[in-house]
């Protein structure tokens, strides 16, 4: 190879990325245009191919350390940019997309609720009845806690907190993915699972009542379940989502429904994850706590419900579309 020849064919490219690196690093992206970052781009592949090279015929130290901090600057400035971008993309989700895409499938999230009312209807109704009923769908210390030594099984939280809270946020999101992936099934596991979590909790409320310990155990129930149940009502509208792809894909073929459908299950899931690893920390540190009066717990609960429908009935400004921040992740999800 001609040295002198390939350097001189080379050093133009070489400076062409120095300056408009220099003007990246000073001004941002705004410093460029889009013609400019893709022809940055496009001179970072090329400078990378001439540092392989340069490092392969023996070149001077001096110029193969020139060209490798070029490549490491047009790295550092590429991907990072990349990164800023995608956590731009959540930043615009979490903000504007979420709430969004909580009012278009409003119905489905809504019918996994009331499946979850209806089995915890059945629930406390059958428990409140029958204390035989309670035996066969909760485990004997607990009700022997209830009923032979009149207290709630939440102390066990305490001196564990953070051992709690990681299982509870493990347990909380296993039971969530549960629940979207019974969509595979037509929705009929996703029913079940809702119906079967509200039967829980029924059964559950019918015990305490009994023995005159319902005021404690709700003020447990609170303050994490304020996003923890709306968390699993949003896995359970996902998973009906997919459901309704399976089985009723309309016009588009089922195929296209469960990108459509999918893609909007998917940024549910989405949502649930924070509010579920947030309910996991308040569930193992704030409910159980003996020295928090049980009438702020209710407060704390109320606060945090509340908060969460004004979330959900968020209108983006005129200028924010939450379709940029929804669709992107939608496209990425059918991808």
């Amino acid at each position: 190879m001609d040295i002198k020849r390939w350097l001189s064919r080379r050093e133009g490219d070489w400076q062409e990325l120095k300056t408009l690196l220099q003007r990246l690093e000073q001004q941002g992206l705004a410093g460029l245009s889009a013609q400019e970052i893709r022809r940055l781009a496009s001179l970072y592949r090329v400078v990378s191919g001439d540092l392989a090279r340069a490092r392969t015929f023996g070149l001077s130290p001096v110029l193969v350390q020139d060209l490798q901090n070029l490549t490491s600057r047009s790295y550092s400035q590429i991907y990072q940019g990349s990164r800023r971008q995608e956590w731009q993309a959540i930043g615009r989700f979490y903000r504007w997309g979420l709430p969004h895409v909580l009012r278009q499938t409003w119905g489905y999230w809504v019918a996994a609720a009331g499946i979850f009312a209806l089995g915890g209807l059945i629930g406390w109704w059958y428990g409140w009845r029958d204390s035989s009923f309670q035996s066969l769908l909760l485990p004997p210390y607990l009700i022997a806690q209830v009923r032979e030594r009149g207290e709630l099984w939440t102390g066990s939280i305490l001196g564990n907190e953070p051992w709690a809270a990681s299982n509870i946020m493990v347990n909380n999101l296993s039971v969530s993915f549960r629940a979207v992936a019974g969509g595979i099934t037509g929705g009929l596991l996703t029913t079940y699972f809702m119906f079967f979590n509200g039967l829980l909790i029924g059964v559950i409320g019918a015990l305490v009542g009994e023995y005159g310990l319902a005021y404690p155990f709700w003020a447990f129930v609170a303050p994490h379940g304020a996003l923890e149940l709306p968390a699993i009502f949003f896995a359970g509208g996902a998973g009906l989502l997919i459901g309704r792809a399976l089985l009723f894909p309309g016009r588009w073929g089922r195929g296209t429904a469960l990108q459509i459908y999918g893609a909007q299950a998917a940024q549910l899931v989405y949502g649930i994850v924070p509010l579920l690893v947030i309910a996991g920390v308040i569930e193992g540190f704030f409910s159980p706590s003996e020295v928090i009066p049980l009438a702020l717990k209710y407060l704390v609960g109320l606060a945090l419900f509340t908060n969460l429908i004004w979330y959900g009935l968020w209108e983006p400004p005129a200028t924010g579309s939450p379709s940029s921040a929804s669709g992107q992740l939608s496209q990425e999800s059918v991808q």
